[in-house]
C-alpha cells in the first residue's frame, strides 16, 4: 500500500489508515451485495419449486405469496412483503445463470429445480420465461453481473420485459458504473430507444457515460434491502449527518413537552409508494386534534420540492391510514439553512381557514419551532468550534 510504517511520517500514517478503511469498506460493501442477490434468488428458486411441487401447494393457490409474507413476519425475524417475493420468483425466473455463481452447499440440493439448460447452450441465453435467446456475442459472465450490480439494480431491470433491451441497459450499467438512480433515470428517459433513433450511436453513448451518476464503492445502508438484511432497524442507518441526528432527538422531546396533545409513534417511518420506500423523518399522533402529525427536516433552503414531497406523504397517510373518526393528516416541513430557519404546513386537501381556525390552536407555533432550531444550530456551531 504504502512505505513501511517504520520509515513513515504522520501524513503517510493517516494515508494508510484511510486506504485501509477504504478497501475493506468496499470489500464489505461487495460481500453483502453478492450475499443479497444469492440470497433473493434462492427465495425465488424455493418459490418456484414448491409452485409446483409442493405436496400441500393446492391449500394456497393464488394466495400463496400472501400467506407466506404473513407466517414469515411471524417468525419476528423475517419480513417480507408478497410484492418482494414476487420480485425474488421473478429474479429467479429472469436471471437462471446465476445458478452457476452459487456455492456447492445450495447447488447439490437436489430438491432445488433450476430451469433445465440443454447440453451445449450456455445458460445466459436459455429460454425461460421473461428470458428469451440473446446472441453470444452480447453475453455477459453471471459472476459479474452478481458481482458488479446490486439487488437494486436488479429490480430496475426486472422491469424491463424485453430481453434485448435489459441485455442492453446491463452492458451500459456495467461499462458506466451507474448508481440505481442513474439505471432508473436512463431507462424512464428512454436512453435504448434514443440510441436505436441515433445516427450515431457512439456519440450519445459517450455523452451518457461523462454525464452518468456512477455508483460509490461503499455499503449502501440507505437501501432498505441492505439494512433489512443486516437486521438493523431503519433508526440506526437512515441519518444523513450528526447535525440532523442531534435536531431529530431533540424535537422529537420538543414536541413531546410542549403538552399540546402529540404521542410519539414512529422515526424514519417507512413506506411504500408504488415500488419505491420512502422514510418521513417523524409521525405523531395529535391526541386533541385526532390526526397524524408528519414531520420532515431539511438542513437546506426552503424547495418547492420538499414541499411537494411532505404533500405526498401527507396525502398517502390520508389514504392508508386514517380511520373512523380521524382528521385528516398534517405535515410539518422544518428548512434551516446558515441562520435562516423556516417552518411550512403541509395539508391533505383541506380549506386553510379550517386549518387555521382549528389545527393552529394546537400545534405549535412556527415562531416556537423556528426558535428551538436556531438554538440547536447555535448549540452545533459552538460544539464545532
Amino acid at each position: 500500500m504504502t512505505k513501511p510504517l517504520a520509515a513513515a511520517d504522520f501524513a503517510t500514517l493517516v494515508a494508510t489508515i484511510a486506504e485501509i478503511h477504504h478497501s475493506l469498506a468496499e470489500q464489505a460493501a461487495r460481500a453483502v451485495n453478492v450475499s443479497l442477490t444469492l440470497r433473493n434468488w434462492l427465495i425465488g428458486a424455493y418459490i418456484r419449486e414448491y409452485e409446483q411441487k409442493g405436496s400441500d401447494r393446492a391449500q394456497y393457490g393464488e394466495a400463496l405469496l400472501e400467506r407466506l409474507s404473513q407466517t414469515l413476519a411471524q417468525t419476528g425475524t423475517v419480513r417480507y412483503h408478497a410484492r418482494e417475493l414476487r420480485r425474488c420468483r421473478a429474479f429467479y425466473l429472469t436471471y437462471p445463470e446465476i445458478r452457476g455463481t452459487l456455492s456447492p452447499q445450495f447447488t447439490d440440493l437436489p430438491e432445488l429445480v433450476i430451469p433445465a439448460v440443454p447440453d451445449g447452450v450456455d445458460s445466459a441465453f436459455a429460454e425461460v420465461p421473461n428470458r428469451g435467446t440473446l446472441p453470444p456475442e452480447l453475453a455477459i459472465p453471471a459472476q459479474r453481473l452478481v458481482k458488479s450490480l446490486s439487488f437494486s439494480h436488479f429490480g430496475e431491470l426486472l422491469a424491463v420485459e424485453d430481453p434485448l433491451k435489459r441485455r442492453f441497459y446491463e452492458i451500459e450499467c456495467l461499462r458506466g458504473n451507474w448508481s440505481v438512480r442513474e439505471l432508473k433515470r436512463q431507462i424512464h428517459s428512454l436512453y435504448y430507444e434514443r440510441s436505436g433513433l441515433s445516427t450515431d450511436k457512439n456519440k450519445l453513448a459517450d455523452y451518457v457515460l461523462t454525464q452518468a451518476e456512477h455508483a460509490l464503492p461503499v455499503l449502501n445502508v440507505r437501501d432498505p434491502y441492505v439494512f433489512e438484511f443486516l437486521g438493523l432497524k431503519s433508526k440506526e442507518v437512515m441519518y444523513e449527518s450528526v447535525l440532523e441526528d442531534a435536531i431529530l432527538d431533540n424535537l422529537q422531546e420538543f414536541l413531546l413537552e410542549l403538552g399540546h396533545g402529540f404521542c410519539f409513534e414512529a422515526r424514519q417511518k417507512r413506506i411504500l409508494i408504488g415500488d419505491e420506500h420512502y422514510f418521513i423523518d417523524l409521525v405523531f399522533y395529535h391526541r386533541i386534534l385526532k390526526c397524524h402529525v408528519l414531520v420532515e427536516l431539511k438542513l437546506a433552503e426552503f424547495s418547492h420540492e420538499n414541499i411537494g414531497q411532505l404533500n405526498t406523504y401527507v396525502s398517502w397517510y390520508k389514504k392508508n391510514m386514517t380511520r373512523d373518526g380521524d382528521n385528516p393528516p398534517i405535515g410539518i416541513l422544518l428548512c434551516t439553512h446558515k441562520k435562516h430557519s423556516l417552518v411550512e404546513f403541509a395539508l391533505a386537501g383541506m380549506d386553510n381557514q379550517l386549518f387555521v381556525s382549528k389545527y393552529q390552536l394546537e400545534l405549535p407555533k412556527r415562531e416556537e419551532i423556528e426558535r428551538f432550531l436556531a438554538e440547536k444550530l447555535e448549540e452545533a456551531r459552538d460544539i464545532n468550534e
